[in-house]
């Protein structure tokens, strides 16, 4: 088949011949232009939408396409005109702690935007014929909620998840949300299976909106099917219809999910935590108790496909599909990039700086080759096949892959999960009390000799950090959708092996000190202190 070339572009003669006799409508060779690798390999900076005080965690255009909503740690949703870089209006969310999720509700005349936030509230923003906005809270989570979930094709019903792992209906028509399960960790241990898995991201398939699949901090992505529950969680239990997961991390501890997407064609995109992006198509599923299936089944399942190179490790960040046939996966990274690869084969076409910092939410144009990027910068970047140039891929591509790479095995080797600080935490509580009581009764804090042999953790601080009022002040002190790590205090390089400890899955602490002002390693007053004997830690 003959091809014309110009200045990186590569069309078929019969497309070009077809599109120019009436054989293809004007739309058809549209979608297929815009999946093209040459236009992919020209988008480039078209402008940045600059107003929010505070990190965006959020952007997401309306259906048609001509308008953008986003939400900041200033607790602010902004609406803009993005091609004319114009903010329309804002209002003040009536969110006490960092937006994570804005929605707007399709088919209302994006006159209703539904929000979620870190203080665990899903609020809803009515814009009134006056240029009034009334907000109001629809329901609440117990911790923070990062993903909302609005029902293909309705203007009224949307689902939300929260770290308190409860999956949450709403329907507008209505003044309160109904819980319809608290989703459980996948454990053989009964007194661990009762534990509620914390939720990051919630994605409802648009090809059969019966189905939706949820994520958070293990390693199974959950498929569920709506129509088994009767929106009353006293009465129904957590019971997916199937479960996905890469083969390698099943019964793995220190990985969770932090994004999903569902393509056009129901494949499942999920993202983990300091680990890969995984494309799991319908067949891959491994029923609904993954821990119960056999080696010899496992192995008669294909493998995902892989998509490599970015970092996921710092904030909950998202991932997408991108075309108009989902041609392409798109990925903000810690190092501050942003990856796009070709979905089918997972090669790399695209490498750009998308932020300073991270890049965390990527958000694809309904129909054309736009993009709408945020992070850790205050402001929002879109991106076009602006470029009269291919743009290549970064000549220090290869380090900013190794970066990424030597960073996730070095994380890898440092990370605690929630839940096993927390099974220590309970664990070791009255030990550790009555330990701070008798060195504080004493008046004395021993020195790094006379604690040789032993390791000591800091943990949760006793302030008023659990209260509202406190999440918040802590949360934006960090500023952004950050992953909560534990506060722990080890000499540098120390590390607790992971055969030590009554649960399994511990690794490794990280190596972080706090010091005081004459350098000194300070003991928190305020924090819980554990310890472990010197047979449990290695140099």
């Amino acid at each position: 088949m003959k091809t014309m070339h110009s200045k990186g572009y590569e069309f078929r003669v019969s497309d070009i011949s077809n599109r120019e006799v009436g054989f293809t409508p004007p739309r058809t060779f549209a979608r297929r232009f815009s999946a093209s690798q040459a236009v992919m390999k020209r988008i480039d900076l078209y402008g940045k939408l600059n107003g929010h005080e505070g990190c965006v965690n959020t952007v997401e255009f309306n259906d048609t396409g001509d308008h953008l909503v986003s939400g900041s740690d200033d607790l602010k949703i902004m609406f803009w005109n993005w091609e004319a870089k114009i903010l329309k209006f804002s209002y003040p969310s009536g969110h006490v702690d960092n937006i994570f999720q804005t929605r707007i509700m399709p088919f209302t005349d994006d006159r209703n935007i539904v929000t979620s936030a870190a203080d665990g509230q899903v609020r809803l923003g009515e814009i009134l014929e006056n240029s009034h906005v009334e907000t109001k809270r629809l329901g609440r989570h117990e911790g923070s909620v990062h993903d909302l979930a609005v029902e293909p094709g309705s203007s009224r019903i949307f689902y939300s998840c929260g770290e308190d792992g409860f999956v949450q209906h709403f329907d507008l028509r209505s003044n309160s949300a109904t819980k319809l399960f608290c989703c459980s960790l996948f454990t053989e241990n009964i007194e661990q299976s009762l534990s509620s898995l914390r939720l990051n991201a919630i994605v409802i398939d648009p090809r059969n909106p019966h189905y939706f699949a949820i994520g958070g901090s293990d390693v199974y992505a959950r498929i569920y099917d709506i129509r088994k529950y009767q929106k009353d969680a006293s009465s129904n239990l957590d019971s997916p219809v199937n479960t996905v997961c890469p083969h390698h991390l099943i019964n793995t501890h220190d990985v969770r999910i932090t994004g999903l997407a569902y393509s056009s064609t129901s494949e499942l995109l999920v993202s983990y935590n300091d680990e890969l992006i995984y494309l799991f198509q319908k067949n891959m599923g491994l029923g609904p108790t993954p821990l119960s299936i056999k080696n010899e089944d496992l192995s008669k399942l294909e493998e995902p496909l892989v998509y490599s190179g970015h970092r996921n490790s710092r904030t909950v960040k998202g991932v997408s599909f991108f075309g108009p046939n989902d041609e392409y996966v798109l990925s903000g990274s810690d190092c501050g990039h942003i990856f796009i690869w070709k979905k089918k084969g997972a090669e790399l076409v695209r490498v750009m700086v998308g932020d300073r910092h991270i890049v965390n939410h990527l958000e694809p144009h309904p129909y054309l080759p736009v993009l709408a990027t945020c992070g850790i910068e205050k402001n929002i970047k879109l991106w076009a096949p602006m470029s009269n140039n291919v743009r290549p891929l970064p000549h220090d591509l290869e380090e900013i892959m190794e970066s990424n790479r030597q960073g996730r095995e070095d994380h890898s080797r440092v990370t605690l999960t929630p839940d096993v600080i927390m099974h220590v935490l309970r664990l070791h509580r009255r030990q550790a009390l009555a330990y701070i009581e008798r060195r504080y009764n004493r008046g004395e804090i021993d020195s790094d000799e006379e604690a040789e042999g032993e390791a000591f953790f800091a943990g949760f601080s006793d302030g008023d950090v659990s209260s509202e009022e406190g999440n918040a002040r802590k949360k934006r002190e960090q500023g952004n959708d950050l992953i909560p790590e534990p506060k722990i205090i080890v000499p540098v390089r120390t590390s607790i092996r992971k055969d030590s400890g009554a649960s399994s899955g511990l690794g490794v602490v990280p190596p972080m000190m706090f010091s005081s002002s004459d350098g000194s390693t300070e003991l928190l007053k305020t924090s819980l202190l554990l310890r472990f004997s010197a047979s449990d830690v290695t140099m």
